[in-house]
C-alpha cells in the first residue's frame, strides 16, 4: 500500500515543519502547502487520503478553500481552528469537514484524530455487519459505500456515511450520542461537542424526510438519535 499522504494546508511553516517531522515517524508522508489556491486542486488530484486545512489562511479562509474541495471531491479534510472558537468548529462541519482539532495541539492528537477519519474512510470494520442495508426508501452499500434513497444516487462524507451506517443498522432502535461518538467519531462524548449533531443535521438535509414527510431521524432529548422504520402501509 505504501505510506499513506497527507497534504497540509498552513502558512505557519514552522508548525508544518513540526507536523511533517512527527507524521513522518509515525510512517506518513506529508506535503506541506502554504498557499490555499493551487492546493485545492491538489487536494483533489487523487494523490493523498487526507487533507489537514487551517481555517486562518492567506488569500482565501479555510471555509473558502473546504468549499472549493467540498465541490470537486470527497477527500477526507481535517480543519485546524482557534482554541475555544466552536462557531468556525460548527461552520467546517457544516461545509463537509470530517473532523477538527483545535490549536494549539498535542502531535499524538493529531495523529490520533488522522487515524481515527482514515479508518472511517477507508470503511474498516471490525464486526463487519451486513454488507447493503435497506430501510424504506434508503439503501446503503458498504463495499462500495454508496447510499441512494428513493433511487437517486447521495452524496456523503466518511463521517455522515459511517453515521447513516449505525442509523440504518439499529432502525427503530434509540441509539445513544455516547455510542455514536465512539463508533463514528473515534473519541467519547463530551456534552459541549455539537460535532454529532452538525453531521446529523447534514444528513437530514441530504436524505429529506420519509417518503410520506415523517421525520426520517429522530431526536430523543438527552438521548440520542432514532432512525425511523417506516409503517407496515408504506
Amino acid at each position: 500500500m505504501g505510506q499513506p499522504r497527507v497534504l497540509l494546508i498552513d502558512d505557519d511553516r514552522e508548525l508544518c515543519a513540526l507536523v511533517r517531522e512527527y507524521l513522518g515517524e509515525e510512517g506518513f508522508e506529508v506535503q506541506a502547502r502554504h498557499r490555499p489556491g493551487p492546493a485545492v486542486e491538489e487536494a483533489c488530484s487523487g494523490q493523498y487520503q487526507l487533507v489537514v486545512l487551517d481555517v486562518m489562511l492567506p488569500e482565501i479562509n479555510g471555509f473558502e478553500a473546504l468549499r472549493r474541495i467540498r465541490s470537486r471531491c470527497a477527500v477526507p479534510v481535517l480543519m485546524l481552528t482557534a482554541r475555544g472558537e466552536e462557531v468556525d468548529r460548527i461552520v467546517g462541519l457544516e461545509i463537509g469537514a470530517d473532523d477538527y482539532l483545535p490549536k494549539p495541539f498535542n502531535p499524538r492528537e493529531l495523529m490520533a484524530r488522522i487515524r481515527a477519519v482514515l479508518r472511517r474512510a477507508g470503511g474498516a470494520s471490525e464486526a463487519e455487519p451486513a454488507e447493503r442495508l435497506e430501510v424504506g426508501d434508503v439503501q446503503l452499500y458498504r463495499p462500495a459505500r454508496t447510499v441512494t434513497c428513493s433511487g437517486e444516487a447521495v452524496e456523503l462524507t466518511a463521517v455522515q456515511f459511517d453515521l447513516l451506517a449505525e442509523l440504518l443498522q439499529s432502525a427503530g432502535q434509540v441509539l445513544p450520542r455516547e455510542d455514536l461518538s465512539r463508533q463514528v467519531l473515534g473519541r467519547e462524548f463530551r456534552p459541549y461537542d455539537r460535532s454529532l449533531d452538525v453531521h446529523v443535521s447534514h444528513l437530514r438535509r441530504k436524505l429529506g424526510p420519509n417518503p410520506d414527510e415523517s421525520e426520517r431521524i429522530r431526536s430523543v432529548r438527552g438521548v440520542g438519535y432514532l432512525y425511523t422504520r417506516p409503517s407496515a402501509g408504506d
